[in-house]
């Protein structure tokens, strides 16, 4: 299951077929879980029908996995194993795409969103490769835009988005996530529209309760830095190691061993109110008296890139022997991994230059809610199969895995469509 050209071979023990054996989407999404959520949400059956609550979430991440078919062949695909086995009765059959639909729209996003936050959690082990830095766990933050079907409610509620010629073909869901670099598992979302920025969403998604910790560095480009984001991280109990631009006043306050050095970043909108501006008191070397964070800065050039550029990140890891720069700037580098994530949904489990297929808002959210769970149950797979191998995760194969799961799901399906709903007369 290695990557194609990586010359590594995986070994027995990273076999995933047993590992599947429990079906990859109730091993992770299971029905006592389903039926809590349901419950929560209220969204149970108030009476019997073709297509239960319990049964179309299943569905819905069926077709996070099969993005390409239609409503009727998902289904066929989720259910085909258990008809084969006659554990639900003969009189059912498949229902029609219109009430799938409808299905879909009784459900809405809410059990979806409920399900993503209960189970996509942080799944490195102090063993596993590149998931640390500084005995921190390596977290990033960044933000991707996916096209939604062309319906006016879409257009409506996310937006086009804008040029110079007019708005764009499709409304754009804009996704801030929050991923695991190590395993690139994503474990954390606030979603957008087409014209919305990427900094806002970043700040809510550090200050949601749960979603950062003591113990994580939490890694970022340029784009997504805002004062908003550091304090947020902070108040959360977290590190960061974010890129900034090189227009951010960072003053010299003390050059440390290893070629970095303490500075200071005062809240800028007090600092636009005050006559004093952070400038640094002559002779003194202390900052005028601002609310702000005291952090460390790393300037570096990566060898071998012509253009010179230099890049400038910040820390709030104030002692280099904890994180010396050289450390520090390998940790920023591994925030790639959330651009991989992405385009693990993007391109392979969705398909490149597919649009989502919901045609209105609050089903565009269930959709791409379906996506980030099924994403993370194949990349937690992934990372207990490298785990065991002794290998990197990104030594395992993304797509591969995901074929196989797309191959057992059919067979490991663990509900029948007429089993009652929980709460159900």
């Amino acid at each position: 299951m290695a990557e194609e050209g990586s010359g590594a071979a995986a070994p027995a023990g990273a076999s995933l077929p047993d590992k599947i054996a429990l079906g990859v989407l109730t091993r992770l999404v299971t029905r006592e879980l389903v039926d809590d959520v349901i419950t929560e949400t209220r969204r149970g059956e108030q009476r019997k029908r073709l297509l239960p609550a319990r049964v179309t979430v299943y569905f819905t991440l069926a077709l996070a996995l099969f993005c390409g078919d239609s409503y009727e062949e998902v289904m066929r695909k989720l259910v085909q194993g258990l008809s084969f086995l006659a554990i639900w009765k003969k009189e059912w059959h498949v229902p029609t795409a219109s009430a799938l639909a409808q299905a879909r729209e009784r459900l809405g996003s809410e059990p979806l969103r409920e399900l993503f936050e209960r189970v996509a959690v942080p799944c490195a082990q102090l063993s596993t490769a590149g998931a640390w830095a500084g005995g921190r766990r390596l977290m990033s933050i960044d933000g991707v835009r996916l096209d939604a079907a062309g319906t006016p409610a879409n257009a409506e509620f996310f937006g086009r988005p804008g040029h110079a010629r007019g708005g764009g073909p499709f409304p754009q869901v804009l996704v801030v996530a929050l991923a695991e670099c190590g395993t690139r598992a994503v474990t954390a979302a606030e979603t957008g529209g087409a014209n919305d920025a990427e900094h806002p969403l970043a700040a809510a998604l550090a200050a949601a309760p749960g979603n950062l910790g003591p113990g994580m560095l939490v890694t970022a480009d340029r784009g997504i830095y805002s004062y908003g984001l550091v304090t947020a991280v902070r108040e959360a109990g977290a590190d960061f190691a974010i890129r900034v631009s090189a227009r951010l006043d960072l003053p010299v306050l003390e050059w440390l061993p290893d070629g970095s050095y303490r500075s200071y970043i005062a809240d800028p909108q007090l600092k636009a109110l005050t006559s004093n501006r952070s400038r640094l008191v002559k002779g003194t070397m202390h900052i005028t008296e601002l609310p702000g964070l005291h952090v460390r800065v790393v300037d570096y050039a990566i060898p071998g890139r012509g253009s010179g550029e230099v890049f400038t990140v910040v820390t709030s890891v104030l002692g280099y022997q904890e994180l010396p720069a050289p450390d520090l700037a390998a940790a920023y580098r591994q925030r790639w991994e959330i651009e991989t994530a992405f385009d693990e949904i993007k391109t392979h489990q969705r398909g490149p230059a597919a649009v989502l297929r919901s045609r209105s808002p609050d089903l565009v959210l269930q959709e791409l809610y379906g996506l980030l769970i099924t994403h993370y149950a194949i990349r937690q797979l992934v990372t207990e199969a490298a785990d065991q191998a002794e290998l990197d995760p990104d030594q395992l194969s993304f797509t591969r895995t995901l074929n196989i799961v797309r191959r057992q799901v059919t067979a490991q399906a663990a509900f029948s469509p007429l089993d009652p709903e929980p709460g159900s007369s």
